[in-house]
């Protein structure tokens, strides 16, 4: 490790807005998958502190999967 790599920001990783408190994450997780009449449907993200609160849903994967 350099001695820059204690002092420079972490690079920015998936940032998304948590469905249930509207605030940006760096931690998003995959709570379901909505889709939309108006094209391709699209996930919802929750953030860590909210992920528990929430009843998941379908994600895309899992619709593939089972069909």
């Amino acid at each position: 490790m350099s001695p820059e790599g204690l002092t420079e920001e972490p690079p920015t990783g998936a940032v998304d807005l948590c469905v249930e408190c509207q605030s940006p994450t760096n931690a998003p997780v995959a709570v379901r998958w909505v889709q939309t009449s108006s094209g391709p449907g699209r996930i919802l993200w929750a953030c860590p502190a909210h992920v528990t609160e929430l009843v998941p849903g379908p994600t895309p994967g899992e619709l593939w999967r089972n069909a």
